[in-house]
């Protein structure tokens, strides 16, 4: 088939565009060309922006695909535009959906014929992609416009967009660190991996049978938040130092009475949100955070002790689909990728990326554990304290030549801030530094549990 993938170089796409060129199909994609990525040869790759509208409809005026794949539509407008561009020329359009769609449920596994949540809680993602398939469903109702719905959940696999996920329990178990789990651990969670998912999307291709259908696509198998943990040491071949943080504190930090101070998640995933869109996910920060200790589905929907399970049977009815991955195969699989590209040799546990400046060195790495780079001998460093580095108001530079000494000092101050007083200074300089979700546990006590 001639296919047209619309972004096509992150994750997801990116998983996409091989399957179908390993499986022979002629492939196109559409992205800003901003991804720099080791495409196969065979490719096409087409530049432009989607947001404009007239590029995009001279880029594909003379143009026919037999499917479009449209991986990178998260407004109604995206796909108003494809609709007006392809409409009788293409033979298939799928459009990627979410299951952040769904209202929360106590009936599990959730399936298609769950309702969608449009509260006040809803955020602007997962109203849009709703809005994405009201549309898409109403032109096929109305004209027979060829549009099918996948709806991704929680995908897990290699070149994640989203580090703080897999990426991140690689690195707290291989740096021996405590890893938080909410409650008893008993909640129940899905993930589906990445070369499954694209498989199901390359399989759905063409078939009539999914026209003006949503389909959810994950793995088959739910795990539990400890089960979750377990998986992960027993591939890594270590012992997870579990913490398990009881309903009372999880419950305060959820809520916002205790104020962890959370920072910007980590994502290469642009989902090009409105000003009021970005201010809603502001407001949930916390929460998203609290969602990384094991990774959890939507959490402005669905509380940190709520199980969160879809069913998959109609998309295994339809087009015969099955996944291929177990869970701990996914683990197992990504574990191997991940040490391939040398990311376990970075004791931060995911790739590094500046995230801010130092008097004698960059800062690099996740996950509250900071890493400084030095400018004299090219040395990374560990900044060896359990908190995420924000500002200083004292310049904590080397006593040696180079960056290889050690923060280690006091701690002063209480509740959501805190400051050390290194003692490798005569005078007290503290050194801001923000309580994340770790840290929180200071709050009740339990600091030792951290650091």
């Amino acid at each position: 088939m001639r296919v047209l993938v619309m972004g096509g170089t992150l994750f997801n796409g990116y998983a996409l565009v091989r399957e179908l060129v390993r499986t022979g199909h002629d492939v196109t994609i559409l992205n800003r060309g901003k991804t720099q990525v080791d495409l196969p040869r065979s490719v096409r790759r087409v530049i432009g922006d989607r947001t404009d509208h007239a590029r995009i409809h001279e880029l594909f005026r003379d143009e026919e695909f037999d499917c479009v794949h449209d991986m990178s539509a998260y407004h109604p407008e995206d796909v108003e535009l494809m609709y007006d561009v392809f409409r009788g020329k293409i033979g298939h359009y799928i459009f990627a959906s979410s299951t952040v769609i769904y209202a929360a449920s106590d009936i599990l596994p959730i399936d298609e014929t769950f309702p969608v949540d449009r509260s006040e809680d809803q955020n602007e993602y997962g109203m849009h992609k709703i809005l994405c398939e009201e549309f898409l469903f109403q032109k096929f109702r109305d004209n027979g416009f060829p549009a099918s719905v996948a709806a991704l959940s929680m995908v897990f696999g290699p070149h994640n967009g989203i580090p703080d996920r897999e990426q991140r329990m690689f690195g707290r178990l291989l740096q021996g660190r405590k890893i938080l789990i909410p409650g008893d651990g008993r909640t129940l969670g899905q993930v589906g991996h990445v070369d499954d998912q694209a498989r199901a999307l390359r399989m759905m291709m063409g078939q009539s049978v999914t026209f003006g259908k949503r389909y959810n696509l994950t793995g088959s198998q739910a795990f539990t938040s400890e089960g979750y943990v377990d998986v992960f040491a027993r591939v890594l071949g270590v012992d997870a130092d579990k913490v398990f943080i009881p309903n009372r504190i999880m419950d305060d930090m959820w809520d916002g009475e205790i104020d962890i101070a959370a920072g910007r998640m980590q994502s290469r995933i642009e989902t090009r949100p409105s000003a009021s869109g970005a201010r809603t996910a502001s407001s949930t920060r916390q929460k998203y955070h609290l969602a990384t200790l094991v990774q959890r589905l939507a959490p402005h929907l669905h509380r940190w002790d709520r199980s969160v399970v879809f069913g998959i049977d109609r998309l295994q009815r339809d087009i015969g689909w099955q996944p291929e991955y177990t869970f701990a195969s996914m683990v197992e699989q990504t574990y191997e990728w991940f040490v391939a590209q040398g990311l376990d040799l970075d004791s931060s546990g995911v790739v590094a990326e500046p995230i801010g400046r130092w008097p004698d060195g960059d800062v690099h790495g996740v996950d509250g554990r900071r890493h400084v780079r030095c400018r004299c001998c090219g040395s990374c460093s560990p900044i060896d304290f359990a908190c995420r580095l924000i500002s200083s108001s004292a310049s904590i530079r080397c006593l040696t030549s180079c960056w290889h000494v050690r923060m280690a000092g006091s701690v002063h101050g209480s509740r959501q801030r805190a400051s050390i007083a290194p003692h490798s200074r005569a005078q007290c300089h503290l050194t801001r530094i923000n309580l994340r979700y770790a840290e929180a546990e200071a709050v009740r006590g339990l600091w030792r549990l951290v650091v």
